[in-house]
């Protein structure tokens, strides 16, 4: 299904190469004339921010490179074209390593030239081709030249250092040798093969793809790419058959899907977010303006646009009124697939599909259960990263707990409770740090809500701000500590620290335990407060305490949450008035 649906997007997305072809940075263009004589070195790349970025050009499709020697079409790194190698590297070898490097380098400039000669004879008649052999034929007089030229070139000091991809341009040409009409006819005819296999994804017959493109942009995996589809181990072989052969996928099909799912996670895609540890990317089985802006629903919005996601989620609120989306629009189907590293491979972490009405009802339900009460100079809406590193240690990224994220997004996009192990996260992070922040409060309530939503036991939801008719225990016993928190800081305002800081981990977990004392210890705080103040509060412990006969002796971890929620917005509640007061004077 992943791999079918990624091949429809590619057919639809005429703009991505064909087969034989992939996109590629090339920083530099070696142009010759017809001679194969070096007119100059291009450097193509541009400045963007503080990064020099080459431009990407259509090249044959690269082979997949080992330990061994392993060259390109027409395009390769220095060592392979030029037979390059920087002083620096040379000089930090032994005598031995260095001469066996040097006939590695004989090697590879051989495979690479013998890749070109492996082109059918008619090809070799091409003004392009046989321009880059008579560059590359050692044998002939202009090549000393062609190195003096090289050697004083700007760029080739460069060249050296970085060991960067090369290609070949015929002096007078917009498209480079790879690119004329005798290389591409070569590229995209499909060689029949006696041994054709009716292909696992399209149903059609096919040449068998052996070993399938690696995927490359997934966080945390290898730069040089790694494979959803892969048999490197006699463990994952089966009735002797060897590699690709164990799923068989045509050649076409193979293409397909990883030349689409590597645009998708490209750098320059905008149809990609970071999840945790899961490279998310989506798109849609037709175009449609959720590919554009669904990003915007989760991601940080960019520093110099700090209310862009706000305006999305607006949007995504609005639309049944405003009609942006039409029926035919709604019923399209919608892709979000969450990709993992594992080691050589990569893990599906979550595949969701769905229409797009259900996949923006979901949504537009996921920020419902967020929405909480909160500062004015705080954020309406909370990135999905400033929900994660919530949970997390000292608020970093990489200690964000493992499959979370991916769990926690999975449950977003198929309207399911949350996992259990996201209220475990958070719920221990206030412990930890004895703080109940905004993030956490509203990813408490929405697990509470969508819990309770699923549960038999017909829990109370939560509501967005102090609810006085909420009789959970754990929710009231939080608005209580809350209460005899405010009632210590305006009798000890000089206070370095409260009873949160000493007691918040005992008192929402076991409150018999330490509310007896400070039941007692407030009668000490709110001696110290003017007549006015100590009739407010004892007014509002007695609307708190009518319903508490008992102290429990423990909160399950729901009521641990509650208690948090309970605690949050009392103190919500005290600023509130806080606040209005300050404007009213």
């Amino acid at each position: 299904m992943i791999l079918q649906a990624l091949c429809d997007y590619y057919k639809r997305k005429s703009d991505l190469p064909r087969l034989g072809s992939e996109a590629k940075a090339i920083p530099f263009v070696i142009e010759i004339n017809a001679a194969g004589e070096l007119v100059q070195i291009e450097d193509t790349r541009h400045i963007e921010g503080k990064k020099k970025i080459a431009r990407n050009f259509l090249v044959p499709q690269g082979e997949k490179k080992t330990s061994g020697v392993a060259t390109n079409l027409l395009w390769d790194n220095a060592e392979y074209v030029l037979r390059a190698s920087g002083a620096d590297k040379l000089a930090e070898m032994s005598m031995e390593r260095r001469m066996k490097y040097r006939l590695h380098l004989h090697e590879m400039r051989n495979a690479f030239i013998a890749q070109i000669m492996a082109l059918p004879e008619s090809t070799h008649e091409d003004a392009g081709l046989a321009a880059v052999l008579n560059f590359l034929a050692s044998d002939f007089k202009h090549m000393k030249a062609n190195r003096k030229r090289l050697m004083a070139d700007p760029l080739w000091s460069e060249i050296l250092e970085t060991n960067p991809f090369l290609t070949f341009r015929l002096n007078g040409d917009l498209e480079l040798v790879c690119q004329r009409p005798a290389v591409r006819a070569v590229l995209e005819k499909v060689e029949t093969d006696p041994e054709e296999i009716t292909c696992s994804i399209s149903g059609e017959m096919d040449v068998f793809e052996r070993l399938h493109t690696s995927i490359k942009g997934v966080w945390g995996a290898q730069s040089s790419g790694a494979n959803i589809v892969s048999f490197n181990k006699g463990a994952f072989n089966s009735f002797g058959k060897e590699q690709g052969a164990n799923a068989p996928v045509g050649k076409r099909a193979a293409f397909a899907y990883t030349t689409a799912l590597n645009y998708l996670l490209s750098k320059e895609s905008t149809q990609r977010i970071q999840v945790g540890d899961a490279s998310t990317v989506f798109w849609s089985e037709k175009p449609t303006d959720w590919e554009e802006s669904f990003s915007d629903l989760f991601s940080e919005p960019p520093k110099d646009d700090p209310a862009k996601q706000t305006r999305a989620i607006e949007a995504l609120f609005k639309a049944p009124q405003t009609g942006v989306l039409n029926d035919e629009e709604l019923e399209i189907r919608f892709y979000v697939l969450g990709l993992a590293p594992n080691a050589a491979r990569i893990s599906v972490r979550f595949w969701q599909v769905g229409t797009v009405a259900e996949m923006s009802a979901r949504i537009r339900q996921y920020f419902e259960d967020l929405e909480i009460i909160h500062a004015s100079f705080e954020k309406p809406y909370l990135s999905l990263f400033r929900l994660l590193v919530a949970t997390a240690s000292q608020g970093k990224s990489e200690n964000i707990p493992p499959n979370l994220a991916g769990e926690f997004m999975r449950a977003i996009l198929a309207g399911i409770p949350y996992p259990q192990t996201l209220l475990q996260a958070t719920v221990r992070r206030i412990r930890a740090e004895r703080e109940v922040t905004y993030p956490r409060a509203a990813l408490i309530k929405a697990c509470l809500n969508r819990q309770a939503r699923y549960s038999p036991s017909h829990e109370k939801e939560i509501t967005v701000s102090l609810d006085e008719s909420n009789m959970n225990p754990g929710y009231r016993i939080g608005s209580l500590f809350a209460t005899l928190e405010k009632i210590q800081e305006e009798s000890s305002p000089a206070l370095n620290a409260t009873i949160r800081d000493r007691f918040y981990g005992a008192a929402s977990s076991s409150p018999v335990t330490v509310f007896a004392n400070l039941m007692k210890l407030k009668n000490h705080h709110l001696a110290k407060l003017d007549e006015g103040r100590k009739r407010y509060f004892e007014k509002l412990i007695g609307q708190i305490m009518s319903d508490i006969n008992d102290f429990p002796s423990h909160l399950i971890l729901a009521d641990q949450g509650r208690f948090a929620i309970g605690y949050y917005h009392q103190r919500q509640m005290f600023f509130t008035k806080s606040e209005s007061t300050t404007k009213g004077e």
